[in-house]
């Protein structure tokens, strides 16, 4: 019997995301297609560059919908051939009963963290570098007033900084000795060579020293910085392409830098753990919602789950926006979803069991 309820469990967990995916695939070419003829881009780079990443992309992304409304569909059938009154009276109680779905719901938990945490990342970085060179440039090669701590005391600036030449003009390098100020260099030009090795055209170097200040000037001066140019043009949508240990150590390098661009990396950070834990909670929402026989039969079950998923969807989204803008916090914004439906399924839960 558990063998039966997991595969009813993931065989339409999966059928629903074939269907559901190729409808997506067939809006978005139609969407897309005027982008790819005025590109003339090649069929091979659509099929392999973006559409084969976009599958598992969205596949991922959306994973606690296909969960939630194929527990729905598929329960909603077993209660209304009574298959699960049949269960009940050969003495499996609604506990027991849980258990299948509780092991199909870990399954696809482990596989969301592996493909979100690191099959994901590198296959969507070929799906992005694909619509920044044909359909939404969003890529920049030019950055301006740049400040960051390159590292513990000392902090770098850039007036302007060209990412194709990898050169920067009119910047400054200070370092502290806990407030206080040591040294300060300035120069009209920096350029990057290789292996952190910066150099400075036409510089000033002051030291302090107490009360005194030695003064330096010279026409060239090499220094080690551990930043390379890539780290200054990271965007937000650039943490999609990094793997779970890459986005944590990026995260907290830019935390040590006093960067101030890292609130979509934590959210990016969080939201991988929380929406694998949404197929538990999904799970066991539709399971209360749809294991008991009631009139309206499956139709009424799917239209009720529908209307849940999309408030769960639109949750998510709307606490991502209010954290990238500094109204609630990273963590509170991609598992406060997960807490407010939890909290609705512990008594739909406690109520069918009984």
């Amino acid at each position: 019997m558990d063998w039966y309820i997991v595969r009813k469990f993931l065989g339409t967990f999966f059928f629903s995301i074939v269907l559901v995916l190729s409808i997506a695939v067939v809006f978005d070419l139609t969407e897309k297609m005027d982008d790819f003829f005025e590109n003339q881009v090649p069929f091979k780079e659509i099929l392999m560059d973006y559409y084969l990443p976009f599958l598992p992309y969205y596949m991922n992304m959306f994973s606690s919908l296909f969960i939630f409304i194929s527990v729905i569909f598929f329960t909603s059938k077993l209660a209304g051939n009574s298959e699960i009154i049949a269960m009940h009276a050969a003495g499996m109680s609604y506990h027991r009963l849980m258990r299948p779905y509780a092991f199909s719901a870990m399954l696809l938990f482990i596989l969301s963290i592996f493909l979100g945490g690191w099959v994901i990342p590198k296959s969507s970085a070929r799906m992005l570098d694909f619509t920044d060179k044909y359909i939404d440039h969003f890529t920049s090669d030019h950055a301006r007033n740049m400040q960051l701590e390159v590292e513990p005391g000392t902090v770098l600036y850039i007036e302007s900084f060209q990412r194709r030449s990898q050169i920067g003009y009119r910047c400054s390098i200070e370092h502290f000795n806990g407030k206080s100020l040591v040294s300060r260099t300035t120069a009209d030009r920096i350029y990057y060579d290789s292996l952190y090795n910066w150099h400075l055209d036409t510089y000033t170097q002051r030291v302090f020293t107490g009360m005194r200040e030695s003064l330096t000037r010279g026409d060239t001066m090499n220094i080690i910085l551990p930043i390379t140019p890539d780290e200054m043009f990271i965007t937000a949508q650039q943490a999609q392409q990094m793997t779970t240990p890459e986005l944590r150590h990026y995260m907290e390098r830019q935390r040590e830098r006093g960067s101030g661009n890292v609130k979509a990396f934590e959210v990016e950070y969080h939201k991988r753990w929380a929406s694998p834990v949404g197929a538990f909670i999904m799970t066991l929402l539709g399971v209360t919602m749809s294991s008991r026989k009631v009139r309206g039969g499956m139709g009424k079950n799917l239209g009720i789950g529908i209307v849940l998923t999309a408030g769960y969807i639109l949750f998510s989204t709307v606490s991502t926006t209010f954290s990238v803008n500094n109204v609630m916090s990273s963590f509170s914004a991609a598992w406060l979803p997960n807490f407010v439906f939890l909290a609705i399924s512990i008594p739909l839960y406690i109520r069918a069991s009984h």
